[in-house]
């Protein structure tokens, strides 16, 4: 039975999809602590915005944003092949296991440092490790519950736009609904996350909130239509993989009431 799981390609590439887009979503957390200026990635001056009556806005963006919109390409590609059932599973996957990955955080941060350990690095100009680590993985209560309250959010909002948008298309314009559906959550996730983490966690006001949340959108909405290729790339590739009549017969499953996860073989 457990070999012919392992060899059941659509289980196989389900099993891999799923652990690719729990990892990414881990790594996006995990290195969203850090502030960079999209700006000066490409050599350009601050936009030095005005919205909402907030002035100097820039794109100051955390580095989890690299990532994310992976996220929904990934959530895209599962609920056409796979349907909307198959990514609620991996969305609540990657939200119990982030969850546990920060309750770890905080364990490892609260164990008593070794006292040669705290200034190990003081010769690298890090004259307290226990600061600095409890400063890497150390966020907020208010942004870590942002975070997922957000994710979790958006990725329901993506599966209901995308199969809205793909009753209408059928299999055609795989475009349209991939991309409608990102920017539509993905607008859904800048204002929630912030809304949570800041206007509730740190009593900004709803002028800071809307004038931040615009600027993460634009970011967000640039990337989303030009990562749209990635859709066809994907699709392309699994047709490869699983062959045209699996991939015709899966799409179909996913379109329907009927279950498109893959189905443990039974032993016989």
């Amino acid at each position: 039975m457990i070999k012919s799981i392992l060899k059941d390609k659509p289980t196989k590439l389900f099993l891999g999809i799923m652990a690719f887009f729990v990892a990414n979503a881990l790594i996006a957390e995990c290195i969203g602590g850090k502030i960079f200026s999209l700006e000066e990635v490409f050599g350009f001056a601050p936009a030095n915005l005005t919205l909402f009556g907030q002035s100097g806005l820039s794109f100051t963006l955390t580095c989890g944003v690299l990532l994310w919109p992976l996220e929904f390409i990934i959530t895209d590609i599962v609920n056409e092949f796979y349907g909307p059932k198959a990514v609620k599973r991996i969305s609540y996957t990657a939200v119990i296991l982030i969850s546990y990955a920060f309750i770890m955080f905080y364990v490892s941060m609260s164990a008593p440092p070794a006292n040669w350990w705290i200034g190990s690095k003081a010769t690298e100009g890090i004259p307290d490790m226990q600061a600095a680590y409890s400063g890497i993985f150390g966020q907020g209560m208010w942004i870590i519950v942002g975070s997922l309250v957000a994710f979790l959010v958006s990725q329901l909002v993506d599966v209901f736009v995308f199969q809205k948008i793909k009753k209408v298309t059928g299999e055609k314009k795989i475009w349209l609904r991939a991309t409608g559906s990102t920017l539509i959550s993905q607008l859904i996730d800048s204002f929630v996350v912030l809304t949570i983490a800041f206007k509730i966690g740190n009593n900004w006001s709803w002028a800071q909130v809307l004038a931040i949340g615009c600027v993460n959108y634009i970011y967000k909405f640039s990337m989303a239509i030009l990562l749209t290729p990635l859709i066809y790339l994907a699709e392309r590739r699994i047709e490869k993989y699983l062959g045209k009549e699996t991939t015709a017969s899966m799409k179909k499953a996913a379109m329907g009431e009927e279950e498109a996860l893959p189905q443990m073989p039974t032993a016989g």
